[in-house]
């Protein structure tokens, strides 16, 4: 029964793991030179022996099951890791991963390529804090996941070796238990100044000149970053950077202040530590990685030769330090240190800092510089066991104020974080929701003015794709139709929504629009790559560039093929939601949006050619291929308000709304097509322009008719002949009447009065 009991649980913590499946895939010789074949899984976390006839080579495992791996796109990198007896890394195989960069960006053969120098590599060493892990190749372009990839290879190793489950007792962790255990002392609390805490190495300190800089390119060897030194005095400060560590009470109360530490320690889970870094100068430690992906890859925490990078959700900023005589620095940053890196705080630690030069268009050359860190004696003590210094913080701090171990228990989950640290960009968005809500509202007010009708609507396309777009990267895509509906299949969870503020509140912004005015909001301005379309078209007819009007038989064919890619893309969804996220490339968002043009050649042609044929047919994408215009066209039906106006006349006989309508949504009969419409209002300018509309023109030479007969100099002269007021009246239609218009009217004329 015992052995029964222990086949199901390795079965079950397999199944688990994912490692079956992914083994299943990958045959054992690509691993191990000269394998013939895996073994049974053995533990848990498992792991795969791997034989070449009956021979132990080593073994097979799954470096996610060991150690964290999450990249750009908030999912595990899963790779298959092959380690001999002797833990030496011997094959590396990237079974899954939802890299963006990777999908459709870098191709994913560099990445490996950059990723396989840990192969040969000894880990027990490593383990043994006696030698560092090598720095993988970078890629331009995926140097966050590169990073993220090689920390979790060695890691993973490094975590086996230290288990003992390669070859127990061969290898040792280099971490003897000691003789009397350090701990941090507690009764310390005393508030220092900046100097004090700087003399004695409480803060540590890393200064790089621009000369420095150039001198240290130059003796790496890369001619290519040799020449292209960094510009300026050789003087000047590159980076000036600081570093502490804050879960110490003496630190953290002298440059956070009393209640900054309180509040510090109650976020702090048992056993975790906090870490400031700040810096000053023309480089930055934070990069912009975190923006994008969430991930600070210009910094890492190093300790026994392992490492871990931050994360956005370790991160807190901070405005200015509490500690007397602290300068004015440009970047402060509270950075907890993630839980699953086993962090000991009264051993000397590192943090590396990656000091990155662009070479090319898209070449970049990396150095490293470490800031050693060793907790000065003044704030240790020896005890008979180490106690996590968190943990003890906890317990002292829960003296003084009994709920502090219930809050620092709970967790504010990462959505909520995620709004907190995203408040601006969050309240950027709301306000322009609401504009754009005004806009929609008080519509007919705004077209009767038409030259402030075209600044704010080509203002708000300039915001959408500036700001919305390229900087917050907030592109709506088939994408998250496509999620959000197998979500609901496979189980729906508001959290994961919860964690892009600014898609939420887009997405759900958009589906309250359904209800009023169809997909055309979205459309026709919140899409940054429908704003782009738009704005370039809009240069080009300055420019003269000759308009291609599709003739409306053939413009009522092609507009369905958005909806069959759509019904294409949702059908392939149910059957597998990764192969439908790559087939939604046929979206060019990623390309000229999020990625900003910086792709793989065949993406960016792509882009450029949709681009360009925008520029002869107004928003070509969005009429005839844009699948989540189409998606949004479904459910738009069931809006429940007309708020587009139209006269009798439009559309018999006057032609004239549809036209100049720039998707062609308005049929020759005069109603409009909402499924087609972007909501550009061109239609209700027009409709309310007494120099544009027939039918506002009549109205305009009847009321001048009026006026002019009621007025004191017609009434006290001789009436004017009949013919004559016509002729006048007549004459002055014929001036403000366009020739397109004449001709309607003649034409109109001449049938029924033949």
């Amino acid at each position: 029964m015992i052995v029964l009991a222990s086949a199901l649980c390795s079965g079950l913590a397999s199944a688990q793991s994912g490692l079956a499946e992914f083994s299943a895939r990958v045959a054992p010789q690509y691993i191990f030179p000269g394998a013939t074949r895996y073994g049974k899984p053995e533990g848990d976390p498992p792991i795969l022996p791997v034989y070449a006839a009956d021979d132990l080579l080593g073994y097979a495992y799954l470096n996610t099951d060991f150690s964290g791996a999450v990249g750009y796109s908030g999912k595990p990198i899963n790779m298959l890791v092959g380690i001999d007896t002797e833990g030496v890394i011997r094959g590396l195989k990237l079974v899954e991963h939802k890299e963006p960069i990777v999908l459709v960006g870098v191709p994913e053969q560099r990445v490996v390529a950059a990723v396989n120098k840990l192969i040969g590599v000894r880990i027990a060493p490593i383990a043994a804090g006696k030698q560092r892990a090598p720095q993988p190749d970078i890629v331009s372009g995926a140097t966050v996941t590169i990073l993220v990839m090689a920390d979790s290879v060695v890691r993973s190793a490094v975590r086996l070796v230290r288990d003992g489950r390669l070859s127990p007792g061969e290898v040792s962790t280099g971490k003897g238990a000691p003789a009397a255990a350090k701990v941090i002392d507690l009764e310390q609390s005393e508030v220092r100044d900046w100097a004090s805490l700087l003399a004695d190495g409480s803060v540590r300190r890393l200064r790089l000149t621009v000369g420095e800089i150039n001198e240290a390119f130059a003796r790496s060897g890369n001619a290519a970053a040799a020449a292209n030194p960094q510009p300026g005095d050789a003087n000047d400060t590159l980076i000036d950077l600081y570093v502490a560590l804050l879960s110490v009470p003496t630190i953290g109360k002298s440059l956070l202040g009393a209640a900054g530490y309180d509040q510090l320690v109650r976020r702090l889970k048992p056993g975790q530590q906090a870490v400031l870094v700040a810096g000053d100068g023309i480089y930055s430690f934070k990069g912009s990685g975190y923006v994008r992906g969430g991930i600070f890859d210009r910094i890492e925490l190093l300790q026994d030769a392992s490492g871990t990078r931050f994360r956005d959700r370790n991160h807190e900023r901070l405005g200015d330090l509490a500690a007397a005589g602290a300068p004015d620095l440009r970047e402060i940053g509270i950075f907890t240190v993630p839980e699953d890196f086993a962090f000991e705080p009264t051993e000397p630690w590192e943090l590396q800092l990656l000091v990155q030069r662009a070479t090319g268009p898209r070449e970049k050359a990396f150095l490293t510089f470490d800031v050693g860190y060793t907790l000065p004696e003044r704030y240790l003590k020896r005890a008979e066991r180490a106690a996590p210094v968190a943990e003890d913080v906890q317990a002292h701090n829960a003296k003084r104020e009994p709920a502090a171990d219930a809050l620092a228990s709970h967790e504010e989950p990462l959505w909520k974080q995620m709004w907190r640290r995203n408040a601006v960009s969050v309240a950027i968005t709301s306000i322009a929701l609401a504009v754009l809500t005004a806009i929609f509202f008080f519509q007919n007010q705004l077209v009767r003015r038409p030259p402030a009708y075209t600044w704010v609507r080509r203002g708000f396309l300039v915001f959408t794709l500036v700001w919305l777009g390229w900087y917050a990267n907030a592109q709506l895509s088939v994408v998250n139709v496509l999620t959000f509906s197998n979500s609901l299949i496979t189980g729906f969870n508001w959290e994961f929504f919860l964690t892009s503020p600014l898609i939420f509140i887009l997405w759900s912004s958009v589906a309250a629009a359904l209800l009023f005015w169809g997909r055309g909001p979205f459309c026709g301005w919140l899409c940054p790559f429908g704003a782009l379309q738009e704005l370039t078209n809009s240069a080009a007819k300055a420019l003269r560039v000759p308009q291609i009007r599709v003739p409306w038989d053939l413009h009522e064919r092609l507009w369905p093929i958005k909806y069959i890619v759509f019904l294409f893309l949702f059908g392939m969804s149910l059957y597998s939601i990764a192969f439908a996220e790559q087939l939604s490339e046929v979206e060019p968002f990623k390309t000229a949006i999020v990625l900003k043009f910086i792709r793989e050649w065949p993406f960016v042609l792509y882009a450029a050619a949709l681009l360009g044929v925008g520029l002869f047919i107004e928003r070509f994408f969005c009429r005839y291929l844009c699948p989540l215009g189409a998606a949004l066209a479904i459910p738009g039906r069931l809006r429940m308000f007309e708020w587009l106006r139209r006269w009798p006349e439009c559309g018999k006989p006057c032609q004239r709304c549809a036209n100049e309508c720039p998707v062609q949504s308005i049929h020759p009969e005069g109603h409009i097509n909402v499924n087609e419409c972007i909501y550009c209002m061109h239609c209700q300018e027009l409709y309310w322009d007494d120099q544009r509309c027939p039918h506002m023109i009549q109205i305009r030479l009847k009321r001048a008719k009026r006026e002019a007969l009621s007025s004191p100099s017609m009434r006290g002269a001789p009436p004017m002949p009949q013919s004559s007021r016509l002729g006048s009246l007549l004459q002055s239609t014929l001036q403000n009447l366009s020739t397109p218009t004449l001709r309607q009217l003649a034409d109109t004329l001449r049938r029924r009065f033949p």
